[in-house]
């Protein structure tokens, strides 16, 4: 589970939210077969940077970068 470390409640909500729109900006070039592989590769980025990002836009921002930038 990607978020299991999270254990503030702000910060988990931040990051789900982060997650659903770094994924928006993300999915339409995600062929179909690998949609849940692609989304837990995510979910991962965005708890690995909660910690590091100012609020939730910076996150998502964050995470895209991230997620684009490795293989």
């Amino acid at each position: 589970m990607p978020f299991s470390s999270l254990t503030d409640p702000v910060e988990l909500a931040r990051a789900q939210a982060a997650l659903e729109a770094a994924w928006k900006a993300v999915a339409t070039n995600i062929p179909e077969a690998l949609t849940e592989q692609e989304r837990t590769r995510l979910a991962y980025i965005v708890a690995n940077l909660v910690a590091l990002s100012i609020d939730e836009d910076d996150l998502m921002q964050r995470s895209i970068d991230q997620y684009r930038r490795s293989p």
